[in-house]
């Protein structure tokens, strides 16, 4: 009977015919030169130009992926490979396999997975563009460092390592290039020990890059997406405190800043923006509330305390109050002007504060019911 791989390397491809081949090649030699027992899997992702015949044809087990992207290539060989020890590496030729033993070593030493950084390594000239070396990747590792505290200074490299038993813990489903991310912020939310190590990166060998400013946005949606605190509840509360803040200061009158007049009219600005702020704390805590349900181990301990204390009755009597604040205003304008015999009425400033708490406490009121169907029979109350 054969023995079960100690290392696969798994390389996603799409229209590689140019460069798979020697990956391949280098792929096996590097295996053979360091005496690990492996594989190296080829996911080819529905590609036109023959790259799946030629990494057959340089000793690849090759299997198909007919859903395009990088995420879905990779959790395709994910899936075939069979080794302890998983290895990633792009097909374009980027990466030196001859520093196989960086990726596999740590993983046999104890550590969950290793993570190659062209940033404490090396960028070989005209191997990225300057919009993706100085900006967008920067941008997308300094969001997954704040977000979600995992050190690594290059979260889109393309050759990385993780041992089986730790990548049964991920749950990863990212089709397109933030599969990259996802795997990374999974392995954040596992605890996993992960090591960087350096990797040189050259140029493809057609010297044009793929990656693109569609890809850089789909990776900073996914880490936001992934994060609903930053998406929705920190944007909200800051809308809520500037739009309310607004209001307070022109309800005695009009703010006078030199020649600069802030009258009535930006009140209706200060009430929009406080009631988009409420419906985003409110999409925030919707979001929350379907992680505390549906993955527990991964809730903020914030959102559990909220749900400890929240009942569907304290919603609606927190919205029934600000909705009664702001029809309670209403009437005492509608005394005022009936007192003063119903003439001219200009009351915008206090009917737009009323409109405000009216608006914002029916909201609550109503997603009081919304969280209480979400979270089920959790907590056990409504």
């Amino acid at each position: 009977m054969p023995q079960r791989p100690e290392v696969s390397i798994v390389i996603p491809c799409f229209n590689e015919i140019t460069t798979v081949g020697a990956v391949v090649r280098d792929a096996l030699d590097a295996l053979d030169r360091m005496g690990y027992r492996g594989e190296v899997v080829v996911s080819d992702n529905a590609s036109t130009d023959g790259s799946a015949r030629q990494a057959e044809e340089a000793g690849a087990r090759v299997v198909r992926q007919p859903i395009r992207g990088y995420g879905a290539a990779c959790l395709r060989g994910i899936e075939a490979a069979a080794g302890d020890c998983v290895v990633i590496v792009d097909a374009d030729g980027t990466y030196d396999l001859s520093l196989l033993h960086r990726f596999v070593e740590p993983l046999q030493a104890g550590y969950d997975m290793v993570v190659g950084t062209r940033r404490n390594g090396s960028i070989a000239p005209d191997a990225m563009r300057k919009r993706h070396r100085h900006l967008l990747e920067p941008v997308q590792t300094a969001l997954s460092r704040r977000f979600f505290r995992f050190r690594v200074s290059d979260v889109r490299c393309g050759f990385r390592s993780i041992r089986r038993e730790a990548l049964e813990k991920l749950s990863l489903g990212a089709t397109g290039m933030e599969f990259a991310s996802e795997m990374l912020i999974e392995a954040a939310k596992e605890g996993l020990e992960a090591v960087e190590v350096p990797v040189t990166f050259q140029p493809r060998e057609s010297g044009v890059s793929r990656r693109s400013m569609v890809d850089g946005w789909r990776v900073a949606g996914k880490l936001l997406i992934m994060s609903p605190t930053r998406l929705f509840l920190v944007p909200g509360l800051v809308l809520i405190a500037l739009g309310l803040g607004l209001e307070a200061m022109l309800l005695p009158g009009p703010l006078r800043m030199g020649r600069f007049v802030m009258d009535f009219h930006f009140m209706f600005v200060g009430s929009a923006v406080a009631i988009l702020g409420t419906q985003l704390v409110l999409l925030g805590i919707y979001a929350k509330t379907w992680v505390l349900v549906n993955e527990p181990e991964a809730a903020d301990p914030w959102i559990r305390r909220f749900h400890l204390n929240y009942t569907l009755e304290r919603g609606v009597a927190a919205g029934g109050l600000l909705f009664g604040a702001g029809l309670a205003i209403n009437v005492w304008i509608l005394a005022d002007w009936l007192s003063a015999g119903a003439g001219v009425l200009f009351a915008v400033r206090p009917a737009m504060l009323a409109l405000t708490l009216m608006v914002v406490g029916a909201e609550l009121a109503f997603a009081a019911f919304f969280v209480s169907v979400l979270r089920g029979s959790h907590f056990g109350r409504a």
